[in-house]
This record gives C-alpha cells, sequence and structure tokens, in this order.
C-alpha cells in the first residue's frame, strides 16, 4: 500500500467517487480551479468539467438548498463548507430539512448528501475557523457525523459517506491534512459507517477517542507503555450515532476508561460517551470515568491555542490518575 497523507487520502477518494457515478457532483467555495483552500478538490475540476465540479457564491445557506433541490433530480451531492464555523448560515438546511426528508416523505425519498468541512486547531487559523462544533450537529436527528483520524479512514469513510443515502457531516481535522501520513489501500474501498475501531490494543485502561484526538491518544498510549501501563485505543470514527456495542466492549475489557476530545468540556460528544457508559456499563468501572477536554471558553486566538488545545500528555496524566485511583 501506498504512504500518503489525510488530504491526499480525501481527494483520491473524491475523484473515485466522480470517476463512478455521474451523478456525484462537487461545488462549494473556490473548489473548482482554485482547487480548494485546502487544494483537497486539487485537479479535479479539470479532470470531471465546470458541470461537476464547480464554485459557488459566498453563501453557505444557497450551498445547502442547492445540495436539497439537486437530490430531487437523483444527483448525490457533496457540498463543501470551507471552515466548519461558518455551519450557522446553513443550519436550517442541515437541521431543518436534510435530517428530515426521509421521515417526512415515508421513505419513499432519499437525502444522499455528503457535507464536507475541515474543522480544529493547531494551525493558528483566524477567529471562527477552528472551533470544533461536531457536538451541535451530532445532536440532530438523521444526521450521521462522521470524524476519520487517519489517511485509510478518511478515503474508505467519505466514499461510504458518498454511497449514503443519508446525509453525512463529514469533518476533516486541518491539523491531520498534511503534518499525518499512513498506508492507504489503492482503487476503490469503503470502511462502515457507525463502527468504531480499536486502534490499539490493550488492557488496563481504554482511552476513548476520536478525530484529531486519536493521534494524541496513540502518542499518549506509548508514553504510558514505557511507565508499565497497558493502554487500549478506541477511535470512534462515526460520532453519531455512537456505536455502543463497540464502547461497551473496551469498557467492560480494562474497566477504567479516559475520554479524550478537542473540543471544550460542555461541547464535542465526550459527555455523551461518558452518559451511554454510565447508564449500559458502569457495573463494569472500577473506577470513575476520565475526561480531557480543552476549557470552556470561547477558541482562543492563534498566540494562545498551544497552551489552550488537549495535548499528549494531558491524557497520559488523566489515564495513570484513573489507573492509579483505588
Amino acid at each position: 500500500m501506498a504512504v500518503k497523507s489525510y488530504i491526499d487520502a480525501i481527494r483520491e477518494g473524491l475523484d473515485l467517487a466522480l470517476e463512478k457515478d455521474p451523478d456525484t457532483l462537487i461545488f462549494g467555495e473556490d473548489v473548482g480551479q482554485n482547487g480548494g483552500v485546502f487544494r483537497a478538490t486539487d485537479g479535479l475540476q479539470a479532470k470531471y468539467g465546470e458541470d461537476r465540479v464547480f464554485n459557488t457564491p459566498l453563501a453557505e445557506s444557497g450551498i445547502g438548498g442547492l445540495a436539497i433541490g439537486l437530490t430531487t433530480q437523483n444527483y448525490r451531492p457533496i457540498m463543501e463548507i470551507q471552515f466548519f464555523g461558518f455551519i450557522f448560515e446553513v443550519m436550517d438546511s442541515i437541521a431543518g430539512q436534510m435530517s428530515r426528508n426521509r421521515f417526512r416523505f415515508n421513505n419513499t425519498r432519499h437525502m444522499p448528501i455528503v457535507v464536507r468541512s475541515p474543522y480544529g486547531g493547531g494551525t493558528k487559523t483566524p477567529e471562527m475557523h477552528a472551533d470544533n462544533l461536531e457536538g451541535i450537529v451530532a445532536q440532530v436527528p438523521g444526521i450521521r457525523v462522521v470524524m476519520p483520524a487517519n489517511p485509510a479512514d478518511a478515503k474508505g469513510l467519505l466514499l461510504s459517506s458518498i454511497e449514503s443515502n443519508d446525509p453525512v457531516i463529514f469533518l476533516e481535522n486541518l491539523h491531520l491534512y498534511r503534518s499525518l501520513k499512513g498506508e492507504v489501500p489503492e482503487g476503490y474501498y469503503t470502511t462502515p459507517l457507525d463502527t468504531a475501531a480499536v486502534a490499539r490494543e490493550g488492557k488496563d485502561v481504554s482511552i476513548i477517542a476520536y478525530g484529531g484526538t486519536v493521534p494524541l491518544a496513540l502518542k499518549a498510549a506509548d508514553t504510558l507503555a514505557e511507565q508499565g501501563i497497558d493502554a487500549e485505543v478506541l477511535d470512534l470514527r462515526t460520532v453519531s450515532p455512537l456505536d455502543i456495542e463497540a464502547i461497551g466492549k473496551t469498557v467492560q475489557k480494562t474497566g477504567r476508561v479516559v475520554v479524550a476530545q478537542e473540543a471544550q468540556r460542555l461541547a464535542g460528544v465526550g459527555s455523551k460517551v461518558m452518559a451511554e457508559i454510565s447508564e449500559r456499563f458502569i457495573l463494569s468501572l472500577a473506577a470513575p470515568i476520565g475526561f480531557v477536554a480543552a476549557p470552556d471558553s470561547i477558541y482562543p486566538f492563534p498566540q494562545a491555542e498551544g497552551d489552550w488545545m488537549v495535548k499528549a500528555d494531558d491524557i497520559v496524566a488523566k489515564a495513570v490518575e484513573v489507573v492509579n485511583y483505588d
């Protein structure tokens, strides 16, 4: 298998989807000739033409409305929101329309829409560009929220999302775009939605993470191993709906849990994970659940994000605390 960056894997997935299905379209702000602000769609307009990969005005609400309309004509839209912090302008389309239409029409119509958007900190972006808002959309019934943590999953989960007849919010970690590389299978393949994956086996403590926090959890597990603590890392991959079975399996295996997220404590989906564990698997716990998250404040200006963001050492410290709980 070839080694590719996170963003190269995403671009390859988009290319394969366009090649496979002529009714698949990509549109958003600057996705055409410029290839998007991060070049995720670089070269795709030249290859497939302006009718299939095209720019839109700077109007997220219009992008969402266009996607909904295209599904009525049997297209499979892939709409890009340039940064997930701009999602509020299109929330009516997402929460009020996309999420409800299969129910509204008694499952006789589908909403095969993928909403691609980068999120997360670590690259010193301007205000409102790094916000972690997955918790907001994860609370909307009828919407899938997918957050890959490595290049192979980025490609496979993207292709599964495009094939889905349900609307999918596909969130791509901005910091991982070019900082993370990994082996990616060649050709067209899909990775199942709604399923978590054990990123590292362990027996002493479970670290449950998602998106950009998974590489931090894996780094923390390496440090913990040097201290004689064998940590298991569970990558949620899809954060709505949660893979309750996989969560329960790792909790029952280790009896000690740390939940880690990049979002603020009151945001993200970490609290939801902890609630499900407390309700369903509390008798398997040998210690209180540890929680590692950013402070409950507005995302800081770039100069301070290094101090504000969750680090691998934070996960290590919390895991040690949980393991040593008596």
